[in-house]
């Protein structure tokens, strides 16, 4: 479902000139497949999933979603996914209902169709005590279960997360958690970042890490921790970004000791 081959994308910032985001970077996520994108901030997670979200334009490489290349028919590619961010603003002056109903008629969805998704998904993230409260007035929690519902309204085959549970309490997060793992036995095709590596391990079925916009390493976890005879996720992630570091440190030594 989801297919990123070689895929790149640069910046022009005008302090440090040039920057490389995302670098020349493939992975596949199956169809009904959990993958998880790990690193930390500055990596390149967010800017490979706003591409795959078609709301960045890669520089170099391809991204296809459902066969769908992103940056040749982003519409088509829209209809077929659903986004959350926790990033992504809501509207202050809409209710629930009504931003979560605005969403679904931009997917076509009308009349009789719309209103029963909306109450079958209103059921299901247990808004129905607040469908008719503005954004503006709505807890941290409560606008996050809003960014689900408009990103589901359409029963999307694939799903992209992007720190789903992000400054959010234990409970709020964990009842996320559960909506998300009820998505993923749907048969969705999710592919989600975190720095919540328990999330991680209890959704995903491959992970993929994340460091200075280079894929370091990608696998099933149980296959990963045991190559690298790691005893958790924790340990598996820190343990690859120091050996990263580790090599890298020669060469800048090397350049350092070129300008004295």
């Amino acid at each position: 479902m989801i297919v990123v081959e070689h895929l790149s994308k640069q910046f022009f910032d005008l302090r440090r000139g040039h920057v490389t985001a995302v670098n020349d970077i493939s992975f596949r996520c199956a169809q009904g497949e959990v993958v998880g994108l790990l690193g930390p901030n500055g990596a390149g997670k967010t800017t490979t999933l706003r591409i795959l979200s078609t709301i960045l334009k890669p520089s170099s490489g391809v991204a296809r979603i459902d066969g769908i290349q992103v940056d040749q028919a982003p519409e088509e590619v829209r209809r077929r996914i659903g986004y959350m961010s926790a990033s992504t603003q809501l509207y202050d002056r809409m209710t629930a209902w009504e931003l979560v109903s605005f969403f679904g008629s931009l997917y076509d969805l009308e009349g009789e169709r719309l209103t029963q998704r909306m109450e079958a998904v209103f059921d299901w993230l247990g808004m129905n005590d607040f469908r008719d409260v503005p954004v503006a007035k709505m807890s941290t929690g409560m606008k996050q279960k809003v960014s689900i519902a408009r990103a589901v309204v359409h029963d999307p085959p694939v799903l992209i997360l992007d720190e789903p549970t992000s400054n959010l309490d234990i409970l709020v997060a964990r009842a996320l958690v559960e909506r998300i793992e009820e998505l993923a036995n749907q048969g969705k095709t999710i592919l989600l970042s975190s720095h919540t590596m328990a999330m991680i391990e209890r959704l995903c079925h491959r992970v993929i890490i994340l460091y200075k916009g280079m894929i370091l390493e990608s696998g099933p976890l149980k296959e990963l921790k045991a190559r690298y005879k790691a005893a958790s996720l924790d340990d598996l992630f820190f343990d690859l970004i120091d050996q990263c570091d580790a090599r890298a440190a020669p060469s800048a030594m090397t350049a350092a000791d070129a300008l004295t």
